[in-house]
């Protein structure tokens, strides 16, 4: 067996983010061969990965961040709270993150294929799988790019939202206060015109059903669908929704009060919680 000195255990850690005892058993199985045992700690997470594919990665770590008029947010997701908030694996995400900043990819699949020290995302998951001994999956990434961008990370970093405006000279805290507003409140399109027929129509039917299961008269059923359908779309659209900080207006008031012209050009938002 070949004598494993610890700078070659170093310089493997290093390579792969394995931990010491990790690398020093696969260069000792790779008979000190480096490549070889990058190898091996590779096939590791490839294992731990499949027997721990069926299993749920419902924790995890949300990043977005802003740089000009490109944010980005992205989820790595894990097994376990205590994983979620392990150094290493916070700046794996992170690296991640930094990546998605740099090279601007058009999806999460363009994500997971772009190199990073030498692989590609997808395959430096699986080799951080294998270190950590939890399913990881990078569950999301998406982008806004707007004159301006606010980000906003919840704190513990299991929630984060990105909004665009059309116009860069958005005041810091309104800004703020919308992509708060989105995060609290979990909008599912700017306005009305941004949700898709399917969902009115899936929910005027539960209207329907709702108010025949109560037995209401038929020929007002219809009528207090369409009256669910608003009060819907009053709850889940973000200009519609009442202010977080002053319920007596919208927040499509709000950003009116604080700019005429002012336009919210789109969202994201992601939670693991």
């Amino acid at each position: 067996m070949a004598d494993i000195k610890a700078a070659d255990v170093q310089k493997l850690r290093k390579a792969t983010g394995a931990g010491m005892m990790d690398c020093k058993k696969a260069l000792q199985e790779a008979d000190g061969d480096f490549e070889k045992a990058i190898e091996v700690i590779r096939k590791k997470g490839q294992a731990v990965a499949s027997k721990r594919a069926d299993r749920e990665a419902s924790e995890g770590n949300v990043q977005a961040r802003v740089e000009g008029t490109f944010g980005a947010l992205i989820s790595l997701n894990c097994e376990t709270d205590f994983v979620a908030k392990n150094e290493d694996f916070v700046r794996f995400a992170t690296s991640i993150l930094d990546l998605a900043m740099a090279e601007k990819p058009s999806d999460l699949e363009a994500l997971k294929a772009l190199k990073m020290g030498g692989k590609s995302v997808a395959d430096q998951i699986i080799e951080q799988t294998g270190t950590i001994g939890e399913k990881l999956d990078l569950a999301y990434y998406d982008f806004v790019k707007a004159e301006k961008v606010q980000a906003y990370n919840h704190p513990g970093n299991n929630l984060a939202t990105l909004v665009g405006f059309n116009k860069a000279d958005v005041a810091e805290q309104v800004a703020k206060d919308v992509a708060m507003q989105i995060a609290a409140m979990s909008p599912i399109a700017v306005d009305e015109h941004g949700v898709s027929p399917e969902v009115i129509e899936q929910e005027k039917k539960i209207g329907r059903e709702k108010a025949l299961m109560e037995g209401k008269p038929e020929n007002i059923v219809d009528r207090i669908a369409e009256g669910m359908v608003k009060k819907f779309l009053k709850e889940n659209t973000l200009l519609n929704q009442e202010f977080t900080k002053d319920s007596k207006k919208t927040v499509g008031q709000y950003i009116k009060e604080a700019d005429k012209d002012l336009e919210v050009t789109g969202f994201k938002r992601y939670s693991v919680k």
